[in-house]
C-alpha cells in the first residue's frame, strides 16, 4: 500500500471543477509523451463524460489537447450494440469525439470500443455473449500494450473513473466476486445490480497499476461514499480498494465541496 494520501482537490462550483481538471489532465499527457508517442486513456461514462467537457476550453478545445496522441480505451462498457442508448461508447461520442473540430490537430484521438458484432452472433441475452466480449475487449488490450513484450498487466498512463454514491465504479459493485478477480484484465457480468445487468470492466489489477487514477465526483449525494473512502477506509468498496491499492499521489479526486463537506482523512491539495 502507498504511504502517501491520494490527492484531493476541491472546488465550490462545477465550472472550476473541469477547468482544473483539465489542467491536470494536459500536464498529465505531457509527462506521457516524454516518455512515449501515445497517451493511453481509459475512461468510464456517465457524468464524468459531462465534467470534461463543461469548460470546453480546458480540454475538448484547447489547442494544447494533442488529441491524435491519444488512444483511448473503455474503463468498463455494457453488452449492447455502439448505438444502443446505454452505451458508454455512444455517449463519449456524442459528448466529446463529435465535437472535436475536424481540422484539430488535423485528426481525432483513436479509440478502442468493443466488438458488437459478437451480439449479432446470437441473442443478446444469451449467457456468454458477454464474456466474449471482454475476452476480445482483453485481446485489444494485449495487442496495444503486449504486442513485443509480456506484461502482467496494461499500465494505462490514465484511468478516469466515476464514484457511485455506493462506491462502486468502473463496473466493479460492493460485494461482487470479480472484486477478487486477480488473473483476468478485461471481466465479463451479467448480474450488476445497475440496468443493464451484462458488462464488461477493466479488473482491480488493471485499474490499480496504472500510472495515474482520477476520480471525479460531485454531489452531497456522494458524501456518505467520501466518509467511507476517507474516514472509516471502507475496504468493501471498489473506490476504496483503488484508493487504497494504487494510493499515493498516483490517486486524485477532483470532486466538489459539497461531495466533501464535513469529510475527514484527507489534505486538500492544489494545482
Amino acid at each position: 500500500m502507498a504511504s502517501k494520501l491520494p490527492q484531493v482537490f476541491s472546488y465550490p462550483e462545477a465550472d472550476t471543477l473541469s477547468t482544473s481538471l483539465g489542467t491536470y489532465i494536459l500536464k498529465l499527457q505531457d509527462t506521457a509523451l516524454q516518455r512515449h508517442p501515445t497517451f493511453r486513456v481509459a475512461i468510464s461514462g456517465g457524468s464524468l463524460l459531462e465534467m470534461l467537457v463543461r469548460d470546453p476550453e480546458a480540454l475538448l478545445l484547447n489547442p494544447h489537447t494533442m488529441w491524435p496522441q491519444w488512444e483511448i480505451f473503455f474503463a468498463d462498457e455494457r453488452a449492447v450494440p455502439l448505438d444502443h442508448s446505454d452505451s458508454n461508447y455512444l455517449l463519449f461520442k456524442r459528448t466529446i469525439l463529435d465535437k472535436i473540430p475536424s481540422g484539430h490537430r488535423h485528426r481525432k484521438p483513436t479509440v478502442y470500443p468493443i466488438d458488437d458484432t459478437l451480439l449479432e452472433a446470437g441473442d443478446e441475452d444469451e449467457m456468454g455473449v458477454t464474456q466474449e466480449i471482454a475476452d476480445a475487449y482483453e485481446q485489444t488490450l494485449v495487442k496495444c500494450f503486449a504486442a513485443k513484450d509480456s506484461v502482467r498487466v496494461p499500465v494505462f498512463d490514465l484511468i478516469l473513473l466515476g464514484a457511485g454514491p455506493d462506491g462502486h465504479t468502473a463496473s466493479l459493485f460492493p460485494g461482487h466476486a470479480l472484486l477478487r478477480e486477480d488473473s483476468a484484465w478485461v471481466a465479463a457480468m451479467e448480474d450488476a445490480p445497475k440496468m443493464p445487468p451484462r458488462r464488461i470492466t477493466l479488473t482491480l489489477p488493471v485499474l490499480t497499476h496504472a500510472n495515474h487514477v482520477v476520480f471525479v465526483a460531485t454531489g452531497g449525494g456522494k458524501r456518505d461514499m467520501m466518509r467511507k473512502v476517507f474516514e472509516t477506509l471502507e475496504e468493501g468498496l471498489p473506490c476504496s480498494l483503488v484508493n487504497m491499492q494504487a494510493g499515493g499521489d498516483r490517486v486524485a479526486w477532483f470532486v466538489d465541496d459539497e461531495a466533501i463537506e464535513g469529510v475527514q482523512g484527507f489534505v486538500k491539495a492544489a494545482l
